[in-house]
């Protein structure tokens, strides 16, 4: 093998070293973030928000029922709040729990 192959070689290698490192300090600050739960009947507003199809206004009103009803027993108690339905408690569920 010649010099010039044998460059290249720890070249490819140390790139892929450096790739596979990287991707591995990013992954579990990802994976951390996507397995962060709520508990429904004590996040305020900012933390509902951070659910996948939750904005400001049914956050809001979660709250608001949580308020005026007091604490939510399952996932079917959201089905009470006015624009949560099948399709929201479906990317929701994984995210949230009831304590």
């Amino acid at each position: 093998m010649n010099t010039n192959a044998v460059r290249q070689i720890c070249q490819i290698v140390t790139i892929a070293l450096a790739v596979t490192f990287l991707i591995g300090s990013i992954a579990p600050s990802l994976s951390a973030e996507q397995t962060e739960m709520v508990n429904i009947n004590t996040a305020d507003v900012k933390e509902i928000m951070k659910l996948p199809g939750i904005g400001k206004k049914k956050a809001e009103a979660i709250v608001a029922f949580r308020e005026d009803n007091g604490g939510f027993e399952d996932i079917n108690d959201l089905k009470k709040i006015d624009g949560i339905g099948k399709k929201t408690l479906e990317k929701i569920r994984e995210h949230i729990v009831f304590k």
